[in-house]
């Protein structure tokens, strides 16, 4: 099996030889380790001739100890005694840095794994941050990694303008198809941030790559990412955040189960199956969540098992599994009404799909096709306009 050695594991056998002298802020989490499980921070740390000066923790918080939607607070590493400033706080302006927190840093190194899809918050803690670097004139260094559901496919709309959130900040599709360091060279030029960008590329991969063709070992990202499994479910299935019907969270396998009390798996297996949905079959299941939606309630509800990972489309069957909820449930069967990601006059539903295409389709009772209507020709048109910023090619 090939070996791909990620930016870190690039730059930590360089010796951080770029880092010397400097001054370094770093935007890190529990995936921030190189493949002997080294953690950034630490490794900055015991570096001769790098001041590892400050940490700033994005959702999550730099050691993954907090849940999604919740406030990380100031601190200092327990390890190191850096301060670590906080990414992810009460409003949307606390996902920058502040200039003051930037003031005497020479450098802003960002090493996260990503996982492919537009939801996924880290990417634009990472953007927000490029843009405070550029405005403070501190150099920002991607220490890439690979994308685990491969560089080539790609699935979904793009944002429309309306619905711009934290959980799409740019006008990507569902399934992105990017690493973390193409994107950052996407949104410096698309964007316009002025950015002193450079890029730290992964050695060995491939854009035909998932994860299991890399040899790496899957941490996960967030509390609610356990495996790589996970992540190629994930551009479908949290759409349903945007509903009163469980993802799985609080459960051993989030993402990839879902459900509510008042599910009739017959009724959902059947509806389902009508779909003939491509690479993808269901099991019913029954799960209790821990905690978040329905918390020691008994939901019945399906399990996803991808049979075939190249035909499965997450996006189709997401929306054919939303909409299957959205039939079967009448009375009971809601659309989230809270704000979420901090908007309150969008549907949260909507912000996820970049669109109320979907939502409206699904309340008016349309056919999956014409739901997604439009989403293939707007992924091959970002398939054009990311070809500047690709690093890595295919094997094939």
């Amino acid at each position: 099996m090939t070996k791909v050695k990620t930016g870190l594991d690039v730059w930590a056998a360089q010796g951080f030889s770029a880092l010397k002298g400097k001054r370094v802020g770093a935007i890190v989490n529990p995936t921030s380790v190189d493949s002997r499980f080294r953690h950034l921070a630490d490794l900055l740390a015991g570096t001769d001739g790098v001041t590892l000066a400050a940490l700033f923790g994005p959702e999550h918080g730099i050691r993954g100890e907090a849940q999604y939607m919740v406030a990380v607070d100031e601190a200092r590493d327990r390890k190191t005694g850096v301060p670590v400033h906080s990414l992810y706080g009460s409003t949307f302006e606390s996902l920058s840095p502040r200039q003051e927190w930037l003031k005497g840093l020479d450098a802003l190194v960002f090493d996260i794994q990503d996982v492919g899809s537009r939801y996924y918050t880290y990417v634009y803690t990472m953007a927000l941050a490029m843009k405070a670097a550029a405005q403070a004139r501190v150099a920002f260094y991607v220490l890439d990694r690979p994308n685990p559901l491969d560089g080539v496919t790609l699935e979904g709309n793009l944002v429309g303008e309306k619905f711009r959130s934290f959980v799409g900040l740019y006008a990507l599709p569902n399934r992105h198809g990017m690493t973390a360091g193409e994107l950052a060279r996407l949104f410096n030029a698309q964007e316009g941030f002025g950015c002193d960008l450079t890029v730290v590329p992964c050695e060995g991969w491939t854009r035909d790559m998932y994860w299991s063709d890399t040899g790496l070992p899957f941490l996960p990202p967030s509390p609610n990412m356990p495996t790589a499994d996970t992540a190629l479910v994930y551009p479908g299935m949290c759409q349903l955040e945007g509903t009163n019907v469980s993802e799985g969270r609080g459960t051993c396998r989030p993402f990839e189960q879902f459900g509510a009390p008042w599910v009739d798996t017959d009724q959902l297996m059947a509806r389902l199956d009508k779909e003939r949905l491509p690479g993808v079959a269901f099991r019913p299941v029954g799960f209790t969540p821990t905690f978040d939606k329905y918390t020691g309630q008994s939901c019945s509800g399906a399990f996803i098992h991808v049979t075939d990972r190249k035909a499965y489309q997450p996006l189709r069957t997401g929306i054919a599994i939303t909409q299957a909820l959205h039939d079967i449930g009448p009375g009971h069967f809601a659309w989230r009404a809270d704000a979420y990601e901090f908007v309150e006059d969008v549907p949260a539903f909507d912000l996820l799909c970049g669109t109320d295409q979907v939502r409206r389709g699904i309340e008016e009772g349309w056919s999956l096709d014409r739901m997604l209507e439009g989403f293939e020709a707007q992924a091959e048109a970002f398939r054009k306009r990311r070809e500047p910023a690709l690093l890595y090619a295919s094997s094939r």
